[in-house]
């Protein structure tokens, strides 16, 4: 099959027997059998997904060079509930190692959660779960990120089946100036209380 390309310079050669015969600067995008990395038809969804990958394999790297894999698998494992019912020290890094590619943000700028409140509740089925509202310390607390921060925190807890709620101190907003509270409070996807 043929193809064509309207951006090479020499249209006499637009049209090749095989994508073979494509020169380098455009059959990178015509086959992704060699790299392995997805090709879509709209470029920039592929080049968001393929960065998003590299992402999160970079975030998974540096939380392993930090943190002992055993111990986060154990910490993982671990029921919330009974952690948050039996006041253990072991709350803050169960929550933690839930976390996925913002946990590598969070280590990197030396920041953590902080809980500042949670409580149990109870679904209709009857099962306990937990509603939390979460601080951070580090220097996390000032960084122009933190919205996207916030979220991911937020969305990383929330697939946990023992958590109910996430929701954020309200005295977070006080290290935004107004634009960046603003910004948080309309677009942020996270709830402050």
């Amino acid at each position: 099959m043929p193809f064509l390309c309207s951006n090479i310079h020499d249209r006499k050669n637009m049209n090749w027997a095989s994508s073979s015969e494509i020169p380098y600067s455009v059959n990178w995008m015509s086959d992704s059998r060699e790299n392995k990395l997805p090709v879509s038809d709209d470029l920039s969804v592929s080049y968001r997904n393929q960065i998003e990958e590299m992402m999160k394999a970079e975030a998974a790297r540096r939380i392993e060079e930090l943190h002992n894999p055993k111990e986060l698998d154990r910490l993982s494992k671990l029921s919330l509930i009974k952690l948050f019912e039996s006041d253990d020290s072991d709350l803050v890094p169960a929550l933690m190692s839930r976390l996925g590619p913002v946990r590598a943000a969070l280590d990197g700028h030396g920041g953590g959660l902080i809980v500042s409140s949670a409580e149990i509740e109870e679904t209709h089925s009857g099962s306990k779960v937990l509603s939390l509202i979460i601080d951070l310390d580090g220097a996390c607390v000032s960084c122009g990120a933190a919205p996207g921060t916030l979220k991911g925190i937020q969305d990383d807890l929330l697939i946990d089946d023992e958590i109910i709620s996430v929701r954020f101190s309200v005295s977070m907003l006080e290290w935004f100036d107004e634009i960046q509270k603003e910004f948080v409070l309309k677009f942020g996807g996270v709830i402050f209380v």
